[in-house]
């Protein structure tokens, strides 16, 4: 099962968990107290360079013809998508930058370059996502309502397919982002009349999703292949390889934040009655980190940092790294664990999910109380204690590596 305790499974107290928050709404006041010039410079420096990209990609373009210049130009313009898409749109969105009171920075006007209309998205990622992330039921990123990425998820034929599922997912996420608002498969299930409230809604959306694909469509595949003249069909598909590159990185570092291992999963009753701090350790316990370089970190539009951005989703995304060695010190005060890894190890993990739980959970060897990708309290609860040779705390961190070697041992999981 998936945590239904949020409490339980971190051996923390009520007070613990108060504690936490306020030490994170500290830090939130501190840097929403310190935010100025050197950050609007900051994000109007990453719109620039993004621009600047974006047009040298597209006049090389003009002689995509030639291969090298076809390598050249396809390289650029991917990396300005990427940057558009991770860096700019995402955080723009998230409304980072709306203490600027920049129209032009401003997550109510900024239209991504994606096909996706913002509006949607706004609703399924900033409100959906992040009030209930990884919480079964609610959250409809928890496999995209696509791939099962948790033994808590019943098991259907469908689901043998999901490597291959995935693998188109990553090719065109863009499209699975703009279908999945929609929620197609609820409104099949439903059959509403086609004067009701909800029908009515559900065309309005889809209009807009086709008008936001026909736009994008037009200008990747139609315009700018045909400004280039006789080099129109080698610019198509540079533009297509493009979006391609852009669909598969954005996946794999969403992938890699929110389904290797150590990224949890919890039930509908962990919401009921939810304070700050208990929403905080929800999000510290659901979200896993990518280490790395600084390039990398901007490449990902900071979201390498995905336990932070899951703490401050509206702080600009420039702080998350010193934000990091914070929580750190934070997890390491109350013995909680910090998910992290490299960019490599965290996808592997989210593939080796994948396909595993493409299969029925009687040909699995763990339980869902004690699996990699989905714990639960039963395999690790119990109350806090301290070390008495050391004095520090001793919680959850511990209990996992305890349990690990319980695994490794065959040993038996502690009664609760």
């Amino acid at each position: 099962m998936a945590i239904s305790d949020v409490k339980e499974y971190a051996h923390l107290t009520p007070e613990d968990v108060e504690a936490i928050g306020a030490e994170l709404d500290a830090i939130r006041r501190e840097i929403e107290a310190s935010r100025g010039e050197r950050d609007a410079k900051y994000i109007r420096n990453v719109i620039r360079l993004q621009r600047a990209l974006e047009i040298s990609g597209r006049a090389v373009l003009f002689a995509s013809f030639l291969p090298p210049a076809w390598l050249a130009g396809t390289a650029l313009l991917s990396t300005a998508k990427i940057i558009e898409n991770m860096e700019i749109g995402h955080n723009v969105m998230h409304g980072q930058w709306d203490w600027m009171n920049d129209p032009e920075i401003h997550s109510s006007s900024w239209e991504w370059d994606n096909v996706g209309p913002s509006e949607h998205w706004k609703i399924t990622h900033n409100f959906l996502h992040h009030k209930y992330t990884n919480v079964l039921g609610m959250d409809d990123d928890i496999g995209y309502g696509l791939l099962r990425v948790t033994r808590d998820q019943r098991w259907a034929p469908f689901y043998l397919g999901q490597p291959v599922y995935n693998l188109l997912l990553q090719m065109f996420f863009e499209y699975g982002v703009a279908i999945q608002h929609l929620e197609l498969g609820k409104v099949a299930k439903k059959k509403w009349p086609a004067d009701s409230p909800e029908r009515k809604q559900f065309e309005e959306d889809r209009r807009l999703v086709l008008k936001k694909v026909g736009k994008q469509v037009a200008k990747d595949y139609v315009i700018f292949p045909l400004l280039t003249g006789p080099a129109f069909l080698s610019t198509l598909t540079a533009n297509l390889t493009a979006n391609v590159v852009r669909n598969v990185w954005t996946n794999a570092v969403i992938f890699c934040g929110h389904f290797p291992d150590g990224a949890e999963k919890f039930t509908k009753a962990d919401i009921d009655g939810e304070t700050q701090g208990q929403w905080y350790l929800r999000q510290m316990l659901g979200s896993a980190n990518i280490s790395g370089g600084r390039l990398l970190h901007f490449m990902t539009g900071n979201l390498s940092h995905q336990i932070e951005h899951h703490l401050f989703p509206d702080l600009p995304s420039n702080r998350l790294s010193s934000i990091a060695v914070r929580v750190r010190e934070l997890c390491d005060k109350y013995d909680l664990p910090y998910t992290t890894g490299s960019l490599p190890v965290q996808y592997a993990k989210s593939w080796r999910t994948i396909i595993k739980l493409s299969l029925p959970n009687k040909y699995l060897r763990r339980t869902t109380d004690d699996a990699p990708e989905t714990r639960s309290e039963r395999a690790f609860g119990g109350p806090a204690t301290i070390d008495p040779s050391t004095g520090r705390r001793r919680g959850l961190r511990t209990a996992l590596k305890e349990g690990k070697r319980r695994i490794a041992e065959r040993l038996p999981a502690p009664v609760a």
